[in-house]
């Protein structure tokens, strides 16, 4: 299984060509990035030649038609096509994002698409995200409570406290954030990255959970949280707007106010 990483210069090479019908005209160039392990080759690049009078808008509608109508072994996720799961998180364009939120018109010259950078690649488009999902998984991203649950009626909070998980509990899990973190590329082994910390801060906060100090004695650690230095990548590629960056640096304050 190969690692992607952006530039892929040294290891990519000119694959096939495939041309659109003779008779479109309005046509646009895809460059997509293609890997097979099961063949033993080095990654390349496929081109093909998208007739945009019947295709959608999106990249996604683009990749979706070249799968369909072009190239059948073209490999990659999609589900929702509303910019909801984050499954058809990839790099498009050098940038982390949705291809079903991204628009081709956005795109000047060649719509270049890419695998999610520094993350092995299970096929074409298709990244490995265990890592990223097992790390998720170490935050305990559920409420933890050691009082009753009321008999008669759910957990409440105050309409403040509710407005405090705006900007967090958004998060889809695309990982586009985590896989444009150099800190994350380096150190995936160790430190959680901007979408992992961005979660456990959701819980930390929120009025009902009860196990604040105990999610911030799991975070006081070198790697896990500290190996972020707030270049904001997250902020600027997230789909959904969010800013993990400044998760982070709240979670930083809150443990640095209770040695106080």
């Amino acid at each position: 299984m190969a690692e992607f990483s952006l530039p892929a210069n040294s290891v990519v090479k000119q694959g096939k060509l495939f041309k659109a019908a003779e008779s479109a005209s309005n046509t646009r160039r895809f460059l997509v990035y293609r890997y097979d392990p099961s063949t033993g080759k080095n990654p390349y690049i496929d081109t093909y030649e998208v007739d945009m009078d019947s295709c959608g808008p999106m990249v996604l509608d683009g990749l979706l038609k070249i799968k369909d109508q072009i190239d059948s072994t073209l490999s990659l996720r999609r589900s929702c096509r509303e910019g909801i799961c984050g499954s058809c998180s990839m790099n498009i364009d050098g940038t982390n994002t949705l291809a079903c939120t991204k628009s081709i018109a956005e795109i000047k010259g060649d719509v270049k698409v890419y695998p999610l950078p520094h993350q092995p690649v299970v096929k074409d488009l298709v990244s490995d995200l265990t890592n990223f999902y097992a790390q998720y998984a170490s935050i305990e991203p559920w409420m933890k409570t050691d009082s009753a649950t009321p008999p008669d009626r759910e957990r409440l909070q105050s309409k403040q406290d509710r407005e405090k998980l705006d900007g967090l509990y958004e998060c889809i899990l695309c990982a586009c954030c985590s896989t444009a973190c150099p800190s994350y590329w380096w150190n995936s082994d160790r430190f959680l990255g901007p979408a992992a910390i961005l979660n456990a801060y959701r819980w930390i906060v929120d009025s009902r959970d009860e196990a604040a100090g105990e999610r911030l004695d799991d975070l006081e650690d070198p790697f896990k949280l500290y190996r972020c230095h707030s270049i904001m990548n997250c902020a600027k590629v997230c789909p959904k707007g969010l800013n993990p960056a400044q998760a982070i640096a709240e979670t930083k304050k809150l443990l640095v106010q209770r040695k106080m």
